[in-house]
């Protein structure tokens, strides 16, 4: 059997996530509601009458999608293949996503996501440049590995 791959099940989790998150940030444009609008009334004003939150959720979302897939002027380039840059901006959209209320269980599968890739990180994988392949183990040398 082999070895879990962290980082191809964690960008599988990012993918679900920033597909939840364009959604819903498509849907706070029609229904604006923050989720903790019964605890304060101040962070109304990033949701209604500009709609702030949503445009940022929905801007993060694209991001992650192009990112995580990825598209072709992004893959193989050193922002694709950092894990760190992953630990960096992950938290930042989870933030996003969990002020809004469609954007809740995003915000929990980017929580998850993250922590994936922390164990990905920690265990020392990489993430190869071309997407969706395996990093290759060392050549033989003499016929012994």
């Amino acid at each position: 059997m082999g070895r879990l791959i962290k980082n191809h099940w964690a960008r599988l989790i990012i993918l679900a996530s920033a597909t939840y998150q364009i959604a819903a940030a498509i849907e706070g444009y029609f229904w604006p509601k923050i989720m903790w609008d019964f605890l304060t009334k101040t962070l109304d004003a990033a949701v209604k009458p500009i709609p702030v939150l949503q445009t940022i959720n929905l801007i993060f979302g694209l991001i992650l999608l192009a990112w995580e897939w990825p598209v072709s002027f992004i893959a193989g380039t050193s922002i694709h293949r950092s894990l760190e840059a992953r630990l960096a901006f992950l938290p930042l959209s989870a933030l996003a996503a969990i002020l809004t209320y469609q954007g809740v269980n995003a915000a929990i599968y980017q929580v998850i996501g993250l922590g994936v890739y922390f164990w990905a990180y920690s265990e020392g994988e990489i993430i190869c440049a071309k997407p969706w392949t395996l990093p290759q183990r060392g050549a033989r040398v003499g016929g012994r590995v």
